[in-house]
């Protein structure tokens, strides 16, 4: 337990009889990035509002930073920062201003360092220069950035950020992105919820996906894709005779498209595969063995594409 920031055991939320999250064990380890993924309505956001004591669970233990949660949850909160469920502050006041007026409500915070604090986490998002401006002005990189500093008024060791590229252009996303990377070189464990897979394979050291309130795989993103069987495509002017050969050496999930034939490697070695294509009098123009990406591991798994919303 004590390597690991967050950690859960058959965690349950019910309404009703209906499970939104049904006996799941997250396993979020220190000091790693962790991509929390599911489509919409799958537990994520519910499961986040159990572990900042925002929701009770109707079953189950949960430790953050290794303390019990609820039961020592305002002991803990203290060195947790989140962002869930959107930023909210005064639009007109400025950047700066809003993160006074949240510094002064927190009862942990210290008066008499406030405005050292507040301009560290501004300069941490890259805001410094813009702390004097509206926050009606911001864009919305700059908003989300803005939340993210205001998580980060105090030391934090755990930062859970509920879908903090949503709605974002590309370079706010960037923004984002680069952030959340420089934190967890400084040791902080962020726990990210996310539906931009390809942000997630970018920046997370681990991931969970969640599917209709369970956890259906976790683990870092190599061990997660490691489950997903490598694929081979071939280009030939013989897509007929391509998908006759792949299946005869025991290839399954065999499809003929129109620039050749597609199916799952098997372990069948490409060498061998390339060699009887030749053989059989298959004109090979290419020949590519590929990974699944995080986004076709994770149709594989939920079965059914990603929704932006929870």
């Amino acid at each position: 337990m004590t390597d690991l920031a967050v950690a859960t055991h058959g965690l349950v939320k019910r309404f009703g009889q209906y499970a939104a999250v049904n006996e799941i064990d997250l396993a979020v380890p220190r000091g790693s990035v962790y991509g929390f993924l599911g489509p919409n309505g799958s537990g994520k956001t519910t499961t986040i509002r159990m572990l900042l004591g925002l929701a009770f669970p109707s079953a189950g233990d949960i430790h953050l930073l290794g303390e019990p949660v609820p039961e020592r949850v305002s002991a803990v909160l203290p060195r947790v920062g989140s962002l869930v469920e959107g930023p909210a502050f005064h639009p007109y006041l400025s950047g700066r201003a809003n993160l006074m007026r949240l510094d002064a409500a927190d009862r942990f915070a210290e008066p008499g360092t406030a405005k050292q604090r507040i301009d560290q986490a501004l300069d941490r998002v890259g805001l410094l220069a813009a702390a004097r401006k509206r926050y009606r002005a911001y864009s919305l990189g700059m908003r989300q950035r803005l939340a993210i500093a205001a998580a980060l008024l105090q030391p934090r060791d755990l930062l859970v950020l509920d879908e903090p590229t949503n709605g974002l252009d590309p370079q706010g996303t960037r923004e984002v992105r680069h952030l959340i990377g420089s934190l967890a070189e400084e040791g902080t464990t962020v726990l990210v919820s996310s539906h931009l897979l390809s942000e997630v394979e970018q920046v997370c050291s681990h991931v969970g996906v969640m599917r209709q309130g369970s956890l259906v795989a976790q683990g870092t993103v190599a061990e997660v894709r490691s489950g997903a069987k490598p694929t081979v495509t071939v280009s030939t002017a013989m897509p007929r005779e391509a998908a006759e050969v792949l299946r005869a050496l025991g290839l399954s999930a065999v499809i003929e498209t129109a620039a050749g034939a597609e199916a799952e490697q098997d372990g069948v070695a490409p060498e061998r595969i390339v060699a009887e294509l030749v053989a059989r009098g298959v004109g090979v123009r290419g020949f590519v063995v590929g990974t699944p990406s995080l986004e076709d591991l994770f149709v594989a798994l939920t079965g059914e594409g990603f929704d932006v919303g929870e």
